[in-house]
């Protein structure tokens, strides 16, 4: 995203972009779009989930979906600008609120540990019951897809996955090409705290103290459905 300060379509936390589609590209909504999103050749990381809720739009830009009692900043990128459109238009010709969504989860962590983290979920398509072969009909209701390092970071007192940029030649030479800045914005991971009592394994804890030659192990890539 193009800067830190709040927008109408985006949070107030680190996400990166890519170009926006052009004009001339068609909208496909729950679709081939959203399922190529989170296939693409090689993907060893992701993180996508269902959620539902009630879809609130705000003149300020600052639209939200409340989940049970919670609510919830609810953004989008340039290039699902179109998604968000029709969603909205959904909205107005139905009168709904409520609305099955395709999200990526975002976390924003605060250096102060006793700061708790704030979560938000930006717009991948929502599901209209007509597509059953794509991630909305894979997913049941809350239901999210992980694949990262699990793992503790420094800011956060719970262990996360850690969803990492996947490699790919375009990505390579958006990097090449960006400033410095934007590189360092389109890097960036995700880290979603997770309560995961029935681990297989124990998540990687690095200790910045221990001995330089001491094997401390690594972080184990988790793959499943939480």
């Amino acid at each position: 995203m193009a800067s830190n300060n709040p927008e109408p379509n985006e949070p107030t936390l680190p996400d990166p972009q890519l170009q926006a589609p052009s004009d001339q590209e068609p909208v496909n909504l729950d679709t081939d779009e959203q399922q190529q999103d989170i296939e693409d050749s090689g993907a060893i990381f992701q993180a996508i989930g269902v959620i539902v809720g009630e879809v609130n739009l705000n003149a300020d830009g600052k639209n939200t979906i409340t989940i049970g009692r919670s609510e919830y900043q609810l953004f989008y990128i340039p290039q699902k600008r179109r998604v968000f459109d029709a969603l909205t238009k959904e909205i107005e010709n139905t009168g709904n609120h409520t609305y099955r969504l395709v999200v990526y989860p975002k976390v924003i962590h605060f250096p102060k540990k006793e700061q708790p983290h704030s979560i938000a979920f930006q717009l991948v398509g929502f599901d209209t019951g007509k597509e059953e072969h794509t991630i909305s009909g894979e997913l049941e209701d809350l239901e999210f897809k992980f694949s990262g390092l699990w793992q503790f970071i420094p800011v956060c007192p719970t262990p996360c996955i850690s969803v990492f940029r996947n490699f790919t030649r375009e990505r390579l030479e958006y990097i090449k090409q960006a400033e410095p800045a934007k590189k360092v914005r389109f890097m960036k991971s995700s880290h979603l705290p997770l309560l995961w009592k029935d681990s297989p394994v124990r998540p990687f804890r690095f200790n910045p103290k221990a001995d330089k030659n001491q094997d401390q192990g690594r972080p184990v890539l988790h793959d499943g459905y939480l």
